[in-house]
């Protein structure tokens, strides 16, 4: 916990200061052990624990990027380490970022490094995250590594943005269409249907078919939900926690064509803003590639990383020619890198290949809706027509007989 003290000296001097202690107890008897008579002792904030399940943690992308700007800022005016911490722990609002404010500055106080608090959130830090804070750490470049984490972590906030913006129209779509549907199904068809009940007249085929699915939903349909319900969630739940759940998943999508450019674009983006990032805080070859590795949300392309480096590089192969031999890389990849590795631009390249892929997500993005939103409707207006169709055709054939009488 974090406590505000306020204390005299011998002399008499007014001493102020902040420090870490377990309880009230224990803050006095630092007082007391360097000879300070306390004159006001303030509990500032208590640790919160950090969560980092299913349900998400209690620090998101906006307060990384905060803290990865604010840590940039002070340390670039000069500011003491344990200072910018202290005025970060003070100018945080929010409970979890404090209470892990103040771990990080506990640990530092104990000599551990930086990156090492970090390093304990796997959920929260990605690897990229923490072993970005390790070797800035280790060549004194804390500064430009928090800058670059900053930028780095708005790029992400920013795509995410554009594709849950561009698939807001579709989910609201998909939504109004199963409400339209179920409700179809489950209160205006049911009410049709006591008009032909009773009487000698054949039914439609399409008729008995509609009809009777909309029995058999107002009498089960409630229970259907329930299934249906339990067993997104349990898919979610496996997806979440379980990396077999995770690699089913991305196999699965992978398999979609339509979705399976968007998704190998992201991990194209993915590959070359963490090795480039790595590369340009000068974390060894090796260890860049595994750590990319982890990063790239592919599995073909995570396995080609892991044989570029043992099969590669450990052999005594260049980046460019232990990667040419992988074909899950696209040939502009591949030459590029190639190419600028020869010209000792490796960071640029992957620096423009993460802005055009970038752009290149956003435009798939676009029109993978532009594709789904016609074929959405075109769905909801054969399940309404068939409906419709299914409902008129007795009350046509009803009429013809009537008129034939």
């Amino acid at each position: 916990m974090l406590y505000r003290y306020r204390a005299s000296n011998k002399e008499g001097k007014i001493i102020e200061g902040e420090g870490d202690f377990e309880n009230e107890s224990k803050a006095l008897e630092f007082l007391k052990s360097h000879e300070l008579n306390p004159i006001n002792l303030e509990l500032i904030v208590t640790k919160t624990k950090l969560k980092s399940g299913l349900f998400g943690s209690g620090i998101n992308v906006d307060d990384q990027i905060l803290l990865t700007r604010y840590l940039s800022l002070m340390l670039k005016v000069g500011t003491d380490i344990f200072k910018a911490i202290d005025i970060l722990i003070a100018d945080f609002e929010k409970p979890a970022v404090r209470s892990f404010l103040i771990e990080v500055r506990e640990n530092l106080a104990k000599g551990q490094p930086f990156y090492k608090t970090f390093e304990q959130y796997p959920k929260i830090f990605s690897p990229v995250f923490t072993n970005l804070i390790r070797a800035g750490e280790a060549s004194g470049n804390l500064e430009s590594v928090f800058s670059e984490l900053s930028v780095s972590l708005e790029k992400q906030k920013d795509l995410q943005q554009k594709i849950k913006s561009a698939l807001i129209y579709p989910i609201i779509l998909v939504v109004a269409s199963i409400a339209i549907i179920i409700l179809l199904v489950t209160y205006a068809i049911p009410k049709m249907g006591t008009l032909f009940q009773g009487g000698d007249m054949e039914m439609p085929a399409l008729t008995k078919i509609i009809f009777n699915i909309s029995g058999f939903l107002s009498d089960y349909g409630i229970y259907l939900l329930i299934f249906v319900v339990a067993l997104v969630v349990g898919l979610i739940v496996f997806y979440k926690t379980s990396l077999v759940g995770k690699a089913f998943f991305q196999r699965l999508t992978f398999k979609i064509p339509v979705v399976k450019g968007v998704l190998s674009k992201m991990s194209y983006q993915r590959f070359a803003v963490t090795f480039g990032s790595l590369m340009k805080a000068g974390l060894p070859i090796l260890e860049n590639l595994e750590i990319t590795a982890t990063t790239v949300g592919n599995e073909e392309m995570r396995q080609a990383l892991i044989r570029i480096a043992e099969e590669g590089i450990m052999k005594g192969m260049t980046l460019g020619d232990a990667m040419r031999k992988e074909e899950v890389f696209p040939q502009t990849i591949r030459t590029l890198i190639a190419v600028g590795e020869k010209a000792g631009h490796t960071e640029e390249v992957l620096v423009t290949l993460s802005d055009f892929y970038d752009s290149e997500i956003d435009a798939s993005v676009k029109s993978l809706v532009a594709v789904f939103e016609p074929i959405m409707l075109l769905f909801i207006g054969l399940i309404v027509g068939g409906i419709a169709i299914a409902v008129i055709l007795p009350v046509y054939q009803m009429t013809s007989q009537i008129g034939g009488i």
